[in-house]
């Protein structure tokens, strides 16, 4: 049996990518697939934590671009999170992997709040821990809420699921030239302005000397392979 490398990982999928093929609102067939492989995770003995995002029902800055005030865009943004989080867990729980989903903003009729301990108490019971409303605060991206969880929990890795299958070193769509790194450094992710993370993200997982592995999601497995320390995808450290 394939050993993992990792005992405590963070997953932060994009809400795009829960969309899949259909760009928005929710690809069921998908979530499906993401959490078969989260339930060998676990059976591995891996510990979960799970962020996602909420771009494939609203993106605060971009979605209310100059038409909203900022911070109610971004709250807005939160509570896309939290829909996503509803729908894996349930996908979750018809699987029968134990689930809790636990948010920054407190709506305790469909959630915990965010308390660490309790949080790592789950993990440690073979839960999954889903943690919804990014950091609860506006101008704060769900990425930057994926580092601040993974420090907070003390997960060995960030596991960045999204829609590119590495890091480049241009834009790979607009430039058929562009160059896929197998490692790069936080400083060089910053100096080059590549666009791994937010700059708040990178610096925070910089700060706190936790590796990113960035890998497409189009394969869930793909999980499976950077948990067991297969090549894929791109790595940041220092």
């Amino acid at each position: 049996m394939t050993k993992p490398v990792y005992r405590r990982v963070l997953l932060k999928i994009s809400g795009e990518a829960l969309a899949g093929d259909k760009h928005a609102g929710l690809d069921f067939q998908m979530i499906g697939r993401v959490c078969d492989v989260v339930k060998e995770c676990l059976n591995l003995g891996v510990q979960v934590g799970l962020v996602v995002g909420g771009g494939n029902f609203w993106r605060g800055a971009k979605d209310g671009g100059g038409r909203m005030e900022r911070t109610r865009a971004d709250h807005m943004g939160m509570l896309a999170t939290v829909m996503n989080c509803l729908a894996v867990a349930d996908v979750c729980e018809q699987k029968g992997i134990p689930v809790r989903v636990q948010t920054a903003i407190e709506m305790r009729p469909i959630a915990e709040p965010y308390i660490r301990s309790r949080a790592i108490r789950h993990l440690e019971k073979g839960r999954v821990v889903i943690f919804g409303c990014g950091t609860g605060n506006p101008f704060f991206s769900t990425d930057t809420a994926a580092v601040l969880r993974a420090a907070e929990i003390g997960a060995e890795v960030i596991l960045l699921a999204k829609n590119v299958d590495g890091v480049y070193s241009a834009d790979p769509v607009k430039d058929p030239g562009a160059v896929k790194y197998d490692t790069i450094s936080y400083d060089d992710v910053l100096a080059q302005h590549l666009m791994v993370m937010d700059t708040t993200a990178t610096s925070l997982s910089m700060d706190n000397h936790i590796p990113v592995l960035l890998f497409a999601l189009k394969d869930p497995e793909n999980i499976l392979r950077a948990v067991c320390g297969e090549k894929v995808g791109t790595i940041v450290k220092e």
